[in-house]
C-alpha cells in the first residue's frame, strides 16, 4: 500500500498536481515509519521524494529538512559511498545553490561526484540523475569543460535506461540544450531542445510546467538567426 501511494505521489508531482501529491506521500510515509522504521531504505526513498515536491514548490527550508534526513538514513543503512547517498547529496547541491549557498554546494557537489565515478559502471537509474545534477552545478558555475561529459553520460545512460523518448530522457536533452545556448552554440542547442519538446508533450502533455519550460527555451532559440 505504502509503495503504490508512494508512485502516485510521485506521478502527480510529475505531472505539477502538488496538492494531490503531498497528502499521499505523508500516508506512504506513515505507514513506511509504522512498519518498516524510522531508518528504513524506503522511508528514506518517501522523504527524499517528498523533499522533492517541497523543492518543487519552493519550499527550500522544509525541503532541506527532508533531503538531510534521507541522506543520515541512506549513509547508515547502505553505506556512506552507495549511489544512492550520491543521488541525494546532489539535490541538496541544487537546493543549496538555488538558495546562494554557494560554499556548501561545491562541497557536496565534490563528494558526490567523486561516488558517482566510482560507481561508473552502475546500472541503477539514480546514477544518470546524480551525473545531470551534478552537470547542471558545472554549467552554472561555467565550468563548461568539466559538465559537458557529464551530460553526454547522463543522456547516454538515460537512452539506455529509460528510451530515447522517455521524460527523463528530455530532461538531460533540454539542460544540454541551455548548455549550449549558454556558450552561443545555437546550432548545437536547437535539436536538443526540439526533441525534448516533442517528448515532453507526447509524454506529459502541453499544459504540464516542464513542457512549458522547454517551449519557452523553444521559442528563444527559434528567434536566434543561428539556431536556424
Amino acid at each position: 500500500m505504502a509503495q503504490s501511494l508512494h508512485n502516485l505521489a510521485e506521478l502527480y508531482r510529475y505531472q505539477g498536481k502538488y496538492t494531490d501529491a503531498e497528502p499521499l506521500f505523508q500516508r506512504a510515509l506513515s505507514l513506511r515509519k509504522q512498519h518498516l522504521g524510522q531508518r528504513h531504505p524506503l522511508t528514506a526513498e518517501t522523504l527524499r521524494d517528498l523533499a522533492l515536491l517541497y523543492r518543487d514548490q519552493g519550499k527550500y527550508r522544509e525541503a532541506a529538512l527532508l533531503f538531510q534526513r534521507a541522506l543520515h538514513i541512506r549513509e547508515q543503512t547502505l553505506g556512506p559511498e552507495h549511489i544512492l547517498v550520491a543521488l541525494v547529496l546532489q539535490n541538496l547541491v541544487e537546493l543549496y545553490w538555488y538558495q546562494g549557498k554557494g560554499r556548501e554546494a561545491k562541497l557536496l557537489y565534490q563528494r558526490a561526484l567523486r561516488i558517482s565515478e566510482q560507481n561508473q559502471w552502475a546500472t541503477d537509474p539514480s546514477l544518470p540523475e546524480t551525473l545531470n545534477g551534478l552537470a547542471n552545478f558545472c554549467r552554472d558555475q561555467g565550468k563548461y569543460a568539466e559538465a559537458e561529459p557529464l551530460y553526454q553520460r547522463a543522456l547516454t545512460m538515460k537512452e539506455q535506461l529509460f528510451g530515447q523518448h522517455h521524460p527523463e530522457t528530455a530532461q538531460t536533452l533540454h539542460d544540454l540544450s541551455v548548455f549550449f545556448q549558454k556558450q552561443g552554440e545555437l546550432y548545437k542547442a536547437f535539436p536538443l531542445a526540439d526533441r525534448a519538446l516533442k517528448i515532453r508533450s507526447q509524454a506529459l502533455g502541453d499544459d504540464h510546467p516542464k513542457t512549458a519550460a522547454t517551449r519557452a527555451l523553444y521559442a528563444q532559440l527559434v528567434q536566434e538567426p543561428e539556431a536556424t
